[in-house]
């Protein structure tokens, strides 16, 4: 599906004529119009664009990637850092209906976006939002796995704040099944992640997460470089051991 001008529209993101006509192109033969979700999703763009919040939600090929991702393996609990308005967890829960979400979101402004969006959505009962910072609310996630009371963590998608990278990734591995993917996002940074002189927290917190994933023996990483109608960047992936 197309963002429809919805999103991707500010300054900072790099647009490309060629790179946002074959997303469009594709998207609609991928997730046309006629698709169960697709008027809730715009909904939901709409919306948080309406209350105020960032232009930075996932691409559509990409959060429909990591959706078919937990279909393909079959994950029974996905965990998000950065809700944002709910975007990603309305795909993922949509197309996984047995799959639980539990999305932590710092922000309480944009955590109620998401929780509207979520249930206007028809999955609010399967995307649980966690308002605080993510190195506070992870520890009870954690006894919550390992009580039983959630199952360990089939999936992970981290798209918060940049710098903690690389913490947030030390952390949920120990809460991942064997086998469980984690993606880390916005990783190449239009090249910024090569740049010897850029010392901008975002770009050396996605260069530590590349080089400390690189030589964790818990886990095997790979960052792929994409472009689309979101610009140029691209994302980590790591399968846990």
């Amino acid at each position: 599906m197309s963002t429809q001008g919805l999103a991707f529209t500010e300054n900072f993101h790099v647009q490309n004529k060629t790179w946002t006509a074959v997303d469009a192109y594709t998207q609609a033969h991928s997730h046309p119009p006629t698709s169960p979700f697709h008027s809730v999703l715009l909904d939901a763009l709409r919306n948080s664009r309406d209350k105020g919040l960032p232009d930075i939600a996932t691409a559509p090929a990409v959060a429909k990637m990591y959706a078919l991702q937990c279909r393909a393996k079959g994950v029974q609990h996905a965990l998000e850092l950065g809700t944002l308005g709910g975007y990603t967890g309305i795909w993922l829960a949509h197309m996984n209906p047995s799959l639980r979400v539990t999305s932590i979101e710092v922000n309480a402004h944009h955590a109620g976006v998401a929780r509207e969006n979520l249930a206007h959505a028809g999955v609010g009962d399967r995307v649980t939002v966690r308002v605080g910072a993510a190195l506070d609310v992870l520890p009870s996630l954690a006894g919550d796995i390992s009580s039983g009371a959630l199952p360990r963590l089939g999936f992970v998608y981290i798209d918060a704040d940049k710098k903690n990278n690389w913490n947030y990734m030390d952390r949920v591995i120990e809460m991942c099944e064997t086998g469980a993917v984690i993606y880390v996002d916005n990783i190449v940074r239009g090249g910024k992640v090569v740049d010897a002189g850029n010392e901008e927290p975002n770009t050396l917190g996605a260069r530590e997460v590349v080089e400390r994933a690189g030589r964790d023996g818990r886990v095997d990483s790979v960052v792929v470089q994409f472009v689309g109608e979101k610009g140029y960047d691209g994302l980590l992936m790591a399968v846990v051991r």
